[in-house]
């Protein structure tokens, strides 16, 4: 009996409060708009950086010299090897569970894998 007299004084003791929120805000024309036009700025300006990087990369290779000042130019040379590794796991499949079953083993391999999940925004 006292624990039932605990409990519903607790409860007529306690008071819920409620937390209001904010209304989120729509997205406007204007900001969209506004996206769009940065986007097509900024893919001039990318094309732009990569046709004055390509033309002073091709000056470099030509022998062509640097002026003295602030600024340094170098071509920075590096070899990286790519590495099939379907065909390579498939060869090491065929060799530990026989002839023709390192393609499955590959399939497994590719099913297993759990794909990253990425969000991205498109507007047009």
């Amino acid at each position: 009996m006292a624990t039932t007299q605990n409990v519903s004084e607790v409860l007529t003791q306690s008071k819920l409060t409620v937390v209001s929120f904010p209304a989120p805000q729509t997205v406007t024309q204007l900001e969209l708009s506004m996206l769009l036009s940065l986007r097509g700025r900024l893919h001039q300006l990318e094309t732009q950086v990569a046709a004055a990087e390509q033309s002073i990369k091709d000056r470099l290779e030509k022998g062509c010299s640097v002026e003295e000042g602030d600024h340094v130019a170098t071509l920075k040379e590096n070899l990286r090897r790519n590495v099939s590794w379907r065909d390579i796991a498939t060869r090491l499949g065929d060799r530990l569970f026989g002839n023709g079953k390192g393609e499955r083993y590959c399939e497994k391999v590719l099913a297993s894998t759990k794909p990253t999940r990425t969000v991205s925004l498109k507007v047009e």
